[in-house]
C-alpha cells in the first residue's frame, strides 16, 4: 500500500483538473492567444503540479519512509535516499 493510497481520489481529481488545464494550453496556442496568456496558465499548471508532487511527497514521508524509519535497518536509510533524491529533482525543477 502506497503513502497516498488514501488520498488517491483527490489526486485523481487534481491530475484530471490539470490535464484539463494542458488541453486548455494547447488550444490557446492552435488559436494563437496572446504569449503572456499562454505563459500564466503555463504557471498555473506548473504551481497546480507543484502542489500534486508536494502532497505526494509528504505523503511519502508521512507513510513510507516513517514506517521505514520505526523497522530500522538499512531499509531505512534506502528509504531516507529516496526521499532525499526526490525533493532535490523537485527543488530542480
Amino acid at each position: 500500500m502506497h503513502g497516498y493510497s488514501g488520498d488517491k481520489q483527490a489526486y485523481l481529481t487534481r491530475l484530471r483538473r490539470i490535464e484539463g488545464q494542458i488541453r486548455g494550453l494547447q488550444r490557446m496556442v492552435e488559436e494563437d492567444a496572446y504569449c503572456i496568456d499562454v505563459l500564466t496558465q503555463v504557471s498555473a499548471a506548473t504551481r497546480a503540479l507543484q502542489a500534486v508532487a508536494l502532497g505526494l511527497l509528504e505523503d511519502h514521508i508521512g507513510h513510507c519512509v516513517a514506517d521505514a524509519v520505526s523497522t530500522g535497518g538499512p531499509q531505512a536509510q534506502e528509504k531516507v535516499k529516496e526521499a532525499s533524491a526526490a525533493i532535490a529533482r523537485l527543488v530542480r525543477s
